[in-house]
């Protein structure tokens, strides 16, 4: 089994991915060597993973090839089979059944959550170390990323408007509005020691989330948890918060002419402030494209869409 990753270069990256990689574009099947036939009851040999932005999607557009590609996929092909492929997108921010959702109705075809690998959808893997721990998550609109991270199983997931919510003085420059507040739980952070800061998705309002978010994390980060709580040296601290981001790129391409700034861009920001403040930049841990953890878990996505497909394990041959 081969398994094929479509998607776009970017300028100046040479990435190398654990699995063999190929760029897909105006190829079809009839040009890969597939081997000999298949049997009734054998799946194809080489499955895909597919970026959405700019490979499937420009924006809110759907690109030309793309129902032509799924088609083929889902069947239209010389096996008669459905070949396996998953979606794996830095994107994120919304659970995986709603985006999945709207991207069955755009491209004319299902998609299931189990075929969806978005930025933060690794974060499961971490959830039963997290259940019962209180966390800080950053990103997207209102609590939206809190309900993702419940979904996971992260029970005690917290936001920065909760923690606006308790004491505005953490950031006196924004003051809530009755829709902001309705997201807030109420917690008392002061005895509430936050174990780790989870980076789901790109703030979106860089005045509330961006300065806030830093601020916020730097005194979770320098006081062990508690937010207000006194500055402890980080080489003291006995369990150190740990810090997540989900998605590495600086820039990214909308339907703007220019290339936007991303959750790249808001680690930039953080780290280069909170070596100012300590003089060193603080370890963290970066999942997504294109890290080797996000392609390991793509890949035992696609295995396991091959089992709900043919009902056999069907081993890959990794290739550089």
């Amino acid at each position: 089994m081969q398994l094929y990753c479509v998607r776009h270069i970017l300028k100046g990256k040479n990435y190398k991915p654990s699995f063999r990689c190929i760029i897909a574009r105006g190829r079809d099947l009839s040009q890969l060597n597939l081997g000999a036939k298949l049997g009734a009851n054998q799946p194809p040999p080489l499955a895909f993973a597919f970026d959405i932005d700019g490979v499937l999607l420009r924006g809110p557009d759907v690109l030309p090839a793309a129902k032509r590609a799924l088609d083929i996929l889902e069947g239209n092909n010389p096996f008669n089979k459905k070949i396996p492929y998953i979606l794996l997108t830095n994107g994120g921010g919304v659970a995986e059944h709603e985006r999945c959702k709207k991207l069955s109705a755009q491209l004319g075809f299902p998609i299931s959550p189990s075929q969806y690998c978005q930025a933060h959808t690794i974060l499961r893997r971490s959830a039963h170390e997290y259940q019962d721990k209180p966390v800080l998550v950053l990103g997207g609109e209102l609590d939206t990323v809190r309900q993702v991270a419940k979904g996971y199983g992260y029970q005690k997931a917290y936001t920065t408007l909760d923690v606006l919510a308790w004491n505005p003085a953490v950031w006196p420059f924004h003051k809530l509005s009755d829709i902001e507040k309705k997201c807030t739980e109420d917690v008392d952070f002061s005895n509430t020691p936050i174990s780790a800061i989870f980076v789901y998705h790109d703030p979106r309002n860089w005045a509330l989330d961006g300065d806030n978010s830093v601020q916020v994390a730097c005194d979770v980060i320098l006081s062990s948890g508690i937010i207000g709580g006194p500055y402890r040296d980080l080489d003291k601290q006995k369990e150190p918060v740990k810090l997540i981001f989900c998605n590495p790129d600086l820039l990214w391409k909308s339907d703007f002419d220019r290339p936007r700034l991303g959750q790249g861009a808001f680690k930039t920001a953080f780290q280069a402030v909170f070596k100012d403040i300590t003089g060193a930049e603080y370890p963290h841990v970066q999942y997504g494209k294109p890290t080797e953890a996000t392609y390991s878990f793509a890949k035992e996505l696609l295995q396991e869409r091959i089992k709900d497909l043919y009902g056999a394990e069907t081993p890959y041959t990794p290739r550089m």
